[in-house]
């Protein structure tokens, strides 16, 4: 009996040790799995905000400037209803001005050169010429028979008062009047326009405009003719942009459609179409878009060539255009370069249609939005080499 006793309670102790152990192992193998599983809170809030940095990129104002990218905001549009032409710069009918002696003589005085800048009023150049003597003259003697004049009708009023002299007489006063004072004026008015000195020597060329001298083909003593080119002035703030479209895209456009001017330096500018002419010409067969420009003509000369992107509001498809190169590719997807307070952030976009250098992106960017233009693989380049460095 002693003996069944003891193995009983001997039993009974390593039973109990054993699931002390096993509930030991349990324990720490669970503690294991947990650990190496779940991060702590601190860990996991450190992953997250690390996480956008890696599709984030810091640049300010200065940087960006160096680097050559061009930002602009985008609008929403779509890829049929843009038009793409050929423009040249000009400058307004109001914006340019050719001048040119009244009168034929030789020139005698210069008072500007090429690219000099001139105000409305100014004199170029002074011309020595026998016909400005003869306007003069004609101005002076048309102005002392219109003093006769009026002296003679003094007295005949006075004399008509008295009743010495018949009404006839008086009449006929006012008559001779009124055709001297006429003949006044026109000698005044021929002397003004063709602006000759009070002296009567010289004929004046004045400009009519402010701006630049563009060409010049005056000459010291040459004799020149009344349409003689002798300036060319232009204001280079007063331009516009005409583009050069077929006729069915002609009739696509309207006054008010919105416009981009771009250099060949790929300088984009904003304009509106101010015009489309109703027809097309017979030698080139296309029409003409006249474009204002709304964003600054500062850099732009007449005669430079452009190309004009124009946005037509009848839109065959609806959707956000970029430039093509605006397009990367990062981590295997379509993405573009928005600007951020602190530099970009790569969005990622779904692109529909490309042509002719420009691509549609039907989804991921919103209008207004300031997207990298130009360039913009230059960002790419700068994040991989971030990424790279961490």
């Amino acid at each position: 009996m002693p003996r069944t006793a003891y193995s009983s309670s001997n039993r009974q102790w390593l039973l109990s040790g054993a699931a002390v152990v096993v509930a030991l192992g349990v324990g720490f193998a669970a503690a294991k799995f947990s650990s190496g599983k779940a991060p702590p809170a601190a860990e996991a809030a450190k992953e997250e905000a690390a996480a956008p940095a890696a599709n984030a990129l810091v640049m300010g104002p200065e940087r960006l400037t160096v680097s050559g990218v061009q930002v602009q905001a985008v609008a929403v549009s779509g890829l049929a209803s843009e038009i793409t032409a050929q423009a040249t710069v000009e400058a307004e009918p109001t914006g340019q001005a050719v001048l040119t002696a009244r009168a034929a003589g030789s020139v005698a005085r210069i008072t500007k050169r090429l690219g000099d800048p001139v105000r409305a009023g100014e004199t170029l150049a002074l011309v020595e010429s026998r016909e400005a003597g003869q306007i003069s003259a004609d101005r002076s003697v048309a102005v002392a028979k219109a003093d006769l004049a009026r002296k003679v009708l003094a007295r005949e009023q006075r004399l008509y008062e008295q009743k010495v002299t018949p009404r006839q007489d008086y009449e006929a006063a006012q008559a001779a009047l009124t055709a001297a004072e006429a003949e006044a004026r026109r000698a005044s008015s021929a002397a003004s326009a063709a602006a000759v000195s009070s002296d009567g020597r010289y004929v004046a060329v004045i400009s009519p405009i402010t701006g630049r001298i563009t060409a010049m083909a005056a000459n010291l003593g040459a004799f020149v003719q009344p349409e003689t080119e002798l300036f060319r002035i232009a204001d280079p703030t007063r331009i516009q942009i005409e583009a050069a479209v077929t006729a069915t895209d002609a009739r696509r456009i309207r006054p008010g459609d919105l416009a981009v001017v771009e250099e060949a330096n790929g300088e984009p500018r904003t304009a509106v179409v101010r015009s489309v002419t109703p027809g097309v010409s017979e030698e080139t067969r296309s029409a003409t878009v006249v474009l204002s420009l709304t964003g600054g003509a500062s850099g732009l000369q007449p005669g430079q060539l452009v190309k004009a992107r124009i946005t037509s509001r009848q839109s065959l498809t609806t959707g956000i255009v970029v430039p093509e190169e605006a397009v990367q590719t990062v981590e295997g997807r379509d993405a573009v370069f928005v600007r951020t307070d602190k530099g970009f952030r790569v969005q990622t976009v779904t692109v529909g249609q490309r042509s002719s250098g420009r691509a549609e992106i039907v989804q991921g960017l919103k209008g207004g939005e300031m997207v990298a233009m130009k360039n913009a693989f230059l960002l790419k380049a700068e994040l991989g080499k971030s990424a790279e460095e961490e």
